[in-house]
C-alpha cells in the first residue's frame, strides 16, 4: 500500500513538471517577445526620423530600442538580437557624430535581425 502511495506522488510531481516548466519558459519567452516587439517599433521609428535628418531624434528612438533589445536577450538570449543590439549600437554612434544617414542604415539594418523569432 506504502508503494502505490509513493507511486502516485512521484507520478504527480512529474506531471507537476511536465506542465509547469514549459509554461514558465512560455512566460518568458512571452516577455522577450514584447521586448523585442517595442525594440522593432523604436528602431522602425528612429529610421523613419533618419530619413528626415533629424540625427538626435533617431538616437532617441535607437537608444529606446536597444534598451527593449537588451531586455530581450536577457529573457531569451536569441543570437538575432544580439545582432539586432550591435546594429542599433552602431546606429547610435553615427546618430550621435550627426551622421544620419549612416545611422539609418544601421538601424534599419538591425530591424530584420531584431524582428527573428517574434
Amino acid at each position: 500500500m506504502q508503494t502505490a502511495k509513493w507511486r502516485g506522488v512521484v507520478v504527480t510531481g512529474v506531471m507537476l513538471a511536465l506542465v509547469g516548466a514549459p509554461m514558465i519558459a512560455g512566460v518568458a519567452f512571452a516577455a522577450g517577445n514584447k521586448h523585442q516587439a517595442e525594440a522593432v517599433d523604436h528602431a522602425k521609428e528612429a529610421v523613419m526620423h533618419g530619413k528626415k535628418g533629424h540625427a538626435e531624434e533617431l538616437v532617441k528612438h535607437a537608444e529606446t530600442a536597444l534598451k527593449h533589445a537588451e531586455g530581450a536577450m536577457t529573457d531569451t538570449k536569441n543570437p538575432h538580437v544580439a545582432e539586432g543590439i550591435k546594429g542599433l549600437k552602431d546606429g547610435i554612434e553615427h546618430g550621435k557624430a550627426g551622421h544620419a544617414d549612416v545611422a539609418t542604415k544601421a538601424v534599419e539594418n538591425a530591424i530584420p535581425h531584431l524582428s527573428e523569432g517574434m
